[in-house]
C-alpha cells in the first residue's frame, strides 16, 4: 500500500515536488529554515552536503539515541 506524506512545511518551496529519493540527495538547504549560510557551516564543520548526510551524521545519530533513551529512563 502506498504511503502519502505531505512534507511541504519541512521543505524549501523549490523542493516540494521532489520524490523522497531525490530529497535524500538534495542539499541540506532544501530543508525549510536551513539557509545557504547554515549549509556552508554544516559542510565546513561536518562535511554534510545532503539531507542524507545530515540524517546519517554520527553526531546527529548519537544525539537522537541519547534523547530517545532519556525518554525511556523517565
Amino acid at each position: 500500500m502506498p504511503i502519502s506524506v505531505n512534507l511541504d512545511a519541512a521543505l524549501d518551496k523549490a523542493y516540494e515536488s521532489n520524490s523522497v529519493a531525490e530529497l535524500a540527495e538534495a542539499p541540506v538547504s532544501a530543508l525549510a529554515g536551513v539557509s545557504d549560510n547554515d549549509a556552508q557551516a554544516l559542510l565546513k564543520a561536518f562535511n554534510i552536503k545532503t539531507i542524507a548526510d545530515l540524517a546519517e551524521n554520527e553526531y546527529v545519530l548519537a544525539a537522537q539515541t541519547i534523547t530517545n533513551l532519556s525518554k525511556l529512563a523517565k
